[in-house]
């Protein structure tokens, strides 16, 4: 007995199946003899035959006999009942030994009825062969289809029938229900078969489609530009728009946008009003740096030293700096903090930004921002306005044209909202790291990817911008600079380029240190050095006229004749005196361009009680005038009848100005307390802190500017908050040496310092 195992194969009893001569032999291991008996084996998984075991088969097989070998070499088997394998054993060569039994069938179906239903099938798959390579052999061979069975050996292997389906099949007794499932899954097959087959000829006429009209648009591309070559002059605006589209290696949306439009502008007569405007939004989209800038090897050294070639001072500004570039170094891209620089008018916040760009090798962009009230001058218009264009950071790409340039948007504390949208709102895409990585300009209308721009903003204050805006934003404060910082710059670059940009040659004029010092202390009054830049360029203008007539001149500017060279007369400044006249203190305020002194006044009148505040003073200054009120008669009872029978008048010279904050809480109570008292306060001890009613100094914001401003004043002594002794570490050690800074916790040693009240316990020490 021959024992055959197959796995794509639905063999069942009644069915004649085909094998070459020597693919029996090798199934068989042995060559075919007619008469043969032979059993038919149905394989679990498609496995190759040296990998067979004896759990490799299904339980039920099908017994037959070889019934014909033809002259052309092939073995005719056919199949007649199935059998039960009762046991089943590998031999050492790999061989199989089994004893099996008769499996019976129930029931039956008539033979007219399954002709009937076979020739069904048979025709189906026929018309199925209709126009195929294969139609003429599938035709020749069904003439050998004499049953079902038959059918389902041939048609199984191609339909692909899942192994355990054809178990299934070969497992049922009823052999009228066993040929309904065989009829019903050869039909389900031949159906699945068409589908795919429609599919995949539809999946050849695209592909051949597609490789159609490329082979003809590259044969279109190497003509056109062979005739490009010849007749350069004669390039069409849209053959060169086309060109520049393809080369510009923009993404998939762009470039489909881009092409849409351009077919759009081949339908447009070249005099209609819509041409200009397509065209310019194809020149724009086509100029944008799309493909990625090659980054650069960012070296800490050639960092370092950029910084300091431009910007003296500003050591903490530099050291933050410098660890953004490490991290971009580390990290081999962009990092996601954006820096925003907030300070005093002409302390570098913007100068910064181009020298940061200078030290990453990057292009440099400013967007100023102040007065922007539209969102469209970040976003842009929609073009389906008259004169639409893109928004500022867009444009600011496109002029640039790189991917990754040092974007500073300068002013965004002076940003506002209108009818017309919040632009604040808008730069919340621009600036998250989440999102900016696919911007879409209301103009462009397509996304742009800004990851690669390292954004920096600048502003005075940070009480304008909008709290979602400043939450994506890293705040570092320029504190201004000290009369040292200034003086250094003015030497090393304000007069050098004043010089310059007025043709004066270093042999023509001397500046003395004496001399820069003496318009640093007279002529300017600032945080930053603006000003004193425009009296350098004041001197060296005036210098200019000298020089005119006389080129071999030599001029030097000293303390003494350094007015000599001043067009402005020197600034009003605020120092303190030495007299000291009672309820007036001097305090220490904060303001977007830099610390300044003021004087809080007290007087009392004959009266009812009556509290007057002047000196344009916002409620929280107002309400902490009544903490003072009530904090004296609390310390002093013994004089709280003069609030009572007299009224309390409190000023705050420059009445002009508006003034608000908490922080003159204990520059009021200290007023009133030496008011009432009759002891007064010297004019060069200054203070700062807020009070509560139980008399606690708190802290302040502002502490660096208030103490520069209390230097430049002549103040010789500062009380502050004992709090707010960690902020000293950012005051320069030129203004902490020439200061006496007294921290205290509460306004009891406030007075204590100053001898007005006698009692209390002196628990606070210089610093």
């Amino acid at each position: 007995m021959a024992i055959l195992s197959l796995y794509n194969v639905l063999v069942l009893p009644g069915a004649k199946i085909w094998f070459r001569k020597s693919d029996y032999q090798t199934l068989a291991g042995k060559a075919p003899v007619i008469g043969e008996r032979v059993t038919v084996l149905m394989q679990k998984e498609n496995e190759d035959q040296a990998n067979l075991t004896a759990d490799s088969f299904y339980p039920i097989a099908v017994a037959g006999q070889v019934l014909e070998i033809d002259e052309s070499g092939f073995v005719t088997i056919e199949a007649q009942n199935r059998v039960n394998i009762d046991e089943i054993v590998q031999l050492p060569d790999r061989t199989f030994s089994m004893s099996v039994s008769r499996r019976s069938d129930a029931g039956g179906i008539a033979p007219d009825e399954a002709s009937r239903r076979m020739n069904a099938v048979k025709e189906r798959i026929l018309a199925f062969s209709e126009g195929q390579r294969w139609e003429g052999f599938l035709r020749s061979f069904s003439a050998h289809w004499d049953s079902l069975w038959t059918i389902a050996a041939v048609m199984s292997p191609w339909l692909r029938i899942p192994a355990e389906e054809r178990y299934g099949m070969l497992a049922e007794d009823d052999v009228e229900k066993r040929f309904r499932r065989v009829e019903e899954t050869l039909l389900e097959g031949l159906e699945m078969v068409d589908v795919q087959s429609a599919a995949q000829t539809a999946q050849q006429q695209d592909y051949e489609k597609i490789y159609r009209e490329s082979a003809i648009r590259k044969q279109m591309e190497y003509l056109q530009k062979e005739l490009d070559a010849m007749h350069p002059e004669n390039v069409s605006e849209i053959r060169r728009l086309e060109l520049k589209l393809e080369e510009a290696g923009m993404n998939e949306t762009a470039l489909k946008e881009g092409r849409k439009v351009l077919n759009r502008l081949k339908g447009e007569g070249s005099n209609s009003p819509e041409a200009g405007m397509l065209t310019d939004w194809l020149d724009l989209l086509t100029s944008l740096p799309w493909k990625k800038a090659e980054s650069q090897e960012i070296s800490m050294e050639e960092a370092r030293r950029a910084l300091d070639a431009e910007h003296s001072g500003l050591e903490k500004v530099k050291k933050r700096i410098l660890q953004q570039i490490a991290v971009m170094r580390l990290k081999g891209r962009q990092s996601g903090s954006i820096l925003c620089f907030v300070g005093a008018p002409g302390t570098g916040k913007t100068s910064i930004g181009e020298s940061i760009a200078k030290a990453l090798g990057r292009e440099y962009v400013r967007v100023s921002l102040g007065g922007v009230r539209d969102e469209a001058d970040i976003r842009g218009h929609r073009r389906t306005y008259i004169g639409s264009m893109p928004g500022r950071i867009i444009d600011g790409i496109h002029k640039c044209g790189t991917s990754n340039p040092v974007m500073v948007l300068d002013e965004v504390d002076k940003l506002s909202a209108s009818y017309n949208g919040d632009p604040a709102s808008a730069l919340l895409e621009v600036l998250d790291p989440e999102q900016n990585f696919s911007f879409t300009d209301h103009y462009l209308n397509v996304p742009f990817d800004l990851s690669d721009v390292l954004f920096i903003c600048t502003a005075n204050t940070t009480d304008t911008i909008p709290e979602p805006l400043l939450n994506r934003m890293e705040v570092i404060s320029f504190q201004g600079y000290t009369p040292l910082e200034k003086q250094q710059i003015a030497r090393e670059h304000l007069l050098p380029r004043a010089m310059s940009a007025v043709g004066i040659a270093e042999k023509n004029l001397t500046v003395s240190e004496d001399a820069i010092s003496r318009v640093i202390e007279e002529y300017t009054r600032e945080a930053g050095v603006r000003g004193l830049k425009k009296r350098m360029d004041q001197l060296c203008r005036t210098a200019a006229v000298s020089l005119v007539d006389q080129p071999e001149l030599h001029l030097s500017v000293d303390a003494e004749n350094v007015a000599d060279y001043m067009d402005a007369n020197p600034v009003r400044r605020r120092q303190v005196g030495e007299e000291a006249r009672n309820g007036i203190v001097t305090g220490l305020a904060w303001t977007p361009v830099g610390g300044e002194i003021l004087y809080i006044q007290t007087l009392l009148t004959r009266g009812s009680g009556k509290i007057t505040v002047t000196g344009q003073l916002g409620d929280v200054m107002k309400e902490s005038a009544q903490i003072a009120v009530s904090l004296v008669k609390s310390m002093l009872p013994e004089q709280a009848e003069a609030f009572e029978k007299n009224d309390l008048h409190i000023h705050v010279p420059d009445g002009a100005t508006p003034k608000d904050g908490p922080s003159a809480g204990i520059t009021l109570t200290t007023a009133l307390a030496s008011l009432v008292t009759g002891v007064p306060v010297p004019p060069w001890v200054a203070m700062t802190g807020e009070v509560s009613l139980q008399g606690d100094v708190g802290p302040i914001g502002g502490l660096p500017e208030k103490l520069m401003a209390a230097q430049r004043a002549g103040v010789r002594r500062v009380m502050i908050p004992r709090e707010n002794l960690v902020d000293l570490k950012d005051v320069s050690a030129e203004i902490r040496d020439q200061l006496d800074i007294i921290p205290v916790n509460t306004v009891a040693e406030v007075l204590a310092h100053l001898e007005i009240l006698e009692d209390a316990s002196d628990t606070s020490k210089a610093v």
